[in-house]
């Protein structure tokens, strides 16, 4: 029996009210926390939500952070400098070898990848302890190079994955008639490849510069002191410093932390979906 037009209608409403109502829930799940962090970041007291407390707008909590004894501005650059570092790196190599590893041929490629993803699925603490010994033997304990390499070296299978993926989906024809004009492996991935994996190179840069711009691990392990310190384990030293647990402080240096990631994904928005989108589908 065919149902009538009226009640096709009627199901198309209650399916997008279901939707809305699921997409309303989940935003305000994953923003409620963000919208609390910046009302206590921004409150002259914690204890705002109570009903005996008025609640105040105050930029004291960012001028206490700025002060030279909690070393905020230094954990910040810290952070920002070995994130970028780590995405630098991490996209050149993973680049690299996603091209070899699809386009020229190499024998073992695709075991080559497995065998990378194999290795990423370890726990950072399985390492950790081998870590620190070896960077106390090269005397690279609380430097740049102790975090900067191992965070390379664990967010490169996810680049690779990424940019292999990304790199099947340019057609085979351009290497063809590329390699009919005289180009070399390098001027084909200078010249014509790279141009076109612009937008998977900029996603897979932000995703390793978010994976070692939240990292705290490692930081806390291989860091002793401000000079290389980065900013999230400088913000779970607050509790230590004080003596207690100074929410507004805590707050504002989260907002501070916050900043960088929320408008590195605004500006670059478009091509972080392009190459998402692009990365994720071979044809």
């Amino acid at each position: 029996m065919i149902k009538p037009a009226r009640y096709w209608r009627k199901e198309e409403w209650q399916i997008g009210l279901l939707t809305a109502l699921g997409a309303a829930f989940l935003l305000l799940f994953c923003l409620l926390p963000f919208a609390y962090m910046l009302a206590v970041a921004w409150a002259e007291n914690h204890d705002f939500l109570s009903p005996q407390v008025d609640f105040r707008w105050t930029f004291a909590n960012f001028r206490e952070i700025a002060v030279p004894e909690l070393h905020v501005p230094a954990y910040l650059a810290n952070s920002l400098g070995i994130a970028g570092a780590t995405a630098l790196g991490a996209t050149v190599f993973a680049g690299l070898a996603a091209f070899a590893l699809t386009r020229l041929r190499v024998k073992g490629g695709r075991g080559i990848l497995l065998a990378a993803l194999a290795l990423s699925m370890f726990p950072p603490i399985s390492i950790a302890g081998y870590l620190f010994r070896m960077m106390a033997e090269l005397g690279w304990i609380n430097t740049y190079p102790a975090l900067i390499l191992p965070y390379i070296a664990w967010i490169l299978p996810l680049c690779l994955w990424f940019l292999a993926g990304f790199f099947q989906g340019i057609p085979r024809e351009l290497d063809k008639a590329a390699w009919v004009d005289g180009c070399t492996p390098w001027q084909l991935l200078r010249h014509i490849l790279l141009p076109l994996a612009r937008p998977g190179l900029l996603s897979a840069a932000l995703l390793a510069f978010i994976f070692a711009y939240n990292e705290f691990l490692f930081a806390l392990l291989l860091t002793v002191d401000a000079h290389s310190r980065t900013l999230p384990v400088g913000i779970a030293m607050f509790q230590g410093l004080h003596g207690e647990v100074p929410w507004g402080s805590l707050m504002a240096a989260s907002v501070l932390a916050v900043l960088p990631v929320v408008l590195l994904a605004l500006v670059f928005q478009k091509q972080i979906v392009g190459g998402l989108t692009r990365g994720a589908v071979k044809g």
